[in-house]
């Protein structure tokens, strides 16, 4: 992969997200899509047991219908995975896990290869991601003042009509590209050697499918999609990392059209677009210039340490960015083997959880920085702060506070008691600063609901499976809950008229505005905690 590839690879998708917009607005306002007829047929049999009707739901039977869904799947799940043999510890944590989107895996995917616990987890795959899909989607509506909507009806129809026929489309495509596709879970082979090997197998396709679709990430095989099985060729790669991208993307498109305004929505993309960019050359750069410990023996080029040579450096680097900025956490190269400061963009990519983020949920968060901004250019002007029409008041903003101050402690300070326990230290692999990284990287994952790791982290054992998993929990449904408050709160009030004076979201200022305030608020946050290990070791090494 060159730079031209890439730059033709990022142009096909700013013009992929732009139909994909259209279709997802169509889900938001309840307009007829594309084959409504034949959606509606699949649709009809799943209302009917649930009693569906697809009325409006009030805010509390909204987040109630949410919370009861979730909780059903996970019990179902996590008896499955307990019944399978799993430890409780480890059952909890990977029903977790895939309940909240992250797909954590503190345990090896070859290991878990029961076809119940397959079905299982690719089933959570689809519904978290259809959840986090629904909460975005009423928290746009309650913003544009539309109404909440209906949640069973909207995680329905985000994996009738987005999910699944995208997951075949793909599957299809991968399955041409020679993924396998097999309810086998492994085959005994004879080798050159005249000996016999076991090789896993599984429906890698599929899998791997709504796996980038959903931004799960969580991998059929222990090395996920450095595996031959899950990315075999670059041609896979670049669906892999256009169906990680797609959504997320077309929500930004999504937001512009319901909102009535275009450029609404392209205005914020080119903020997060930037913030993207400039990870991703952060990354290429430094991985480029390689290790300095082999310079002192004459030896030059870039670091290739735990990078498949069939991506290169380009991919790997591309790839490492889409997944932590998209929070889908799959990894096609070892993040652990990323020099210093490379290694630092994806951790910084996770704190600030919103350059696009995961599929709804990603946007949710841009949307609460969006308030932000439009609230503190509100203070400085010396005027009740507008949003869409609605005054931004103490309720919203101490929300919005709030869940800004979440996300940071919920990392920093399971973080810190990790580094000071036997419990937590135990499972380093390096004592120095790069160990500071690998417990940083840990749980900024897990609150971001990513799910990659530095995986020289000794991680499967009781005290991470719990602490891991609670941050998880804490990390999906603190800010879900309280952000579709927020839309509630917003669309219940009165539209205030727009006059020269309102302060506008839709140009350049505002972009430029809500740019500086991701990246000030996440520096102020996390850069103690980064100068403390990817910083202090990039330092350490580059003397």
């Amino acid at each position: 992969m060159t730079l031209f590839n890439l730059f033709l690879y990022l142009l096909a998708f700013i013009l992929l997200i732009i139909p994909v917009g259209k279709h997802l607005a169509k889900i938001i306002m309840y307009e007829k899509t594309i084959g409504e007829k034949i959606f509606s047929v699949i649709e009809a049999p799943i209302f009917k047991p649930i009693k569906c009707t697809c009325e409006n739901m009030s805010l509390k039977n909204y987040i109630l219908s949410f919370l009861v869904v979730n909780l059903v799947m996970y019990c179902l799940t996590y008896g499955i995975l307990t019944m399978q043999g799993n430890s409780p510890s480890l059952a909890f944590n990977t029903a977790i896990s895939f309940i909240t989107n992250t797909n954590l895996q503190h345990y090896s995917g070859e290991w878990l290869n029961g076809i119940a616990s397959r079905l299982a987890l690719i089933n959570l795959m689809f519904t978290s991601a259809a959840s986090g899909m629904a909460i975005c989607m009423a928290i746009i509506r309650g913003v544009m003042g539309i109404r909440l909507g209906n949640f069973y009806e909207d995680i329905v129809k985000s994996v009738t009509r987005l999910l699944l026929p995208a997951s075949i489309i793909v599957g299809v495509g991968l399955v041409l590209c020679g993924l396998p596709q097999t309810f086998d879970t492994q085959i005994i082979v004879k080798t050159v050697e005249d000996k016999y090997q076991v090789i896993p197998l599984g429906p890698a396709a599929a899998w791997e499918a709504i796996k980038h679709l959903g931004t799960n990430g969580g991998g059929l095989f222990s090395s996920n999609s450095t595996h031959p099985f899950e990315d075999i060729s670059l041609w896979s790669n670049y669906i892999e990392m256009m169906s990680m991208m797609i959504f997320p993307g077309a929500t930004t498109v999504a937001f512009g059209i319901v909102a009535k305004n275009k450029k609404q929505g392209w205005y914020v993309f080119l903020s997060i677009f930037v913030l993207f960019l400039i990870s991703f050359f952060m990354i290429y750069y430094f991985e480029q210039q390689g290790a300095p410990i082999f310079k002192e023996f004459g030896i030059t080029g870039m670091n290739m340490e735990g990078k498949e040579v069939r991506f290169g450096l380009i991919a790997s680097a591309l790839f490492t960015d889409i997944t932590t900025s998209f929070t889908t956490g799959s990894v096609n190269n070892m993040h652990d083997s990323l020099t210093p400061i490379a290694g630092m963009m994806p951790l910084w990519n996770m704190m600030l959880n919103c350059i696009f983020g995961g599929k709804g949920v990603g946007f949710m968060n841009v949307i609460m920085y969006m308030i932000l901004g439009v609230f503190l250019c509100g203070l400085m002007v010396g005027r009740t702060p507008e949003f869409f029409g609605k005054k931004l008041e103490a309720r919203e903003m101490q929300i919005i506070t709030f869940l800004i101050l979440v996300h940071p402690i919920i990392i920093l300070v399971p973080s810190a008691i990790s580094l000071v326990t036997e419990l937590g230290y135990g499972g380093l692999s390096n004592p120095g600063f790069h160990g500071i990284s690998q417990v940083l990287y840990e749980y900024t994952s897990s609150a971001a609901n990513n799910g990659s790791g530095f995986e020289g982290l000794g991680d499967a054992t009781t005290f991470w499976n719990i602490t891991t998993g609670i941050v998880m929990f804490l990390g999906r449904y603190i800010s879900m809950v309280l952000m579709i408050v927020v839309g509630y709160s917003l669309y219940k009030k009165k539209s205030v008229p727009v006059t020269e004076t309102t302060f506008r979201t839709d140009n350049l200022t505002f972009s430029f505005i809500l740019f500086f305030i991701i990246l000030i608020i996440g520096a102020l946050t996390f850069l103690p905690a980064l100068a403390l290990g990817p910083i202090a070791e990039h330092l350490s090494i580059w003397r």
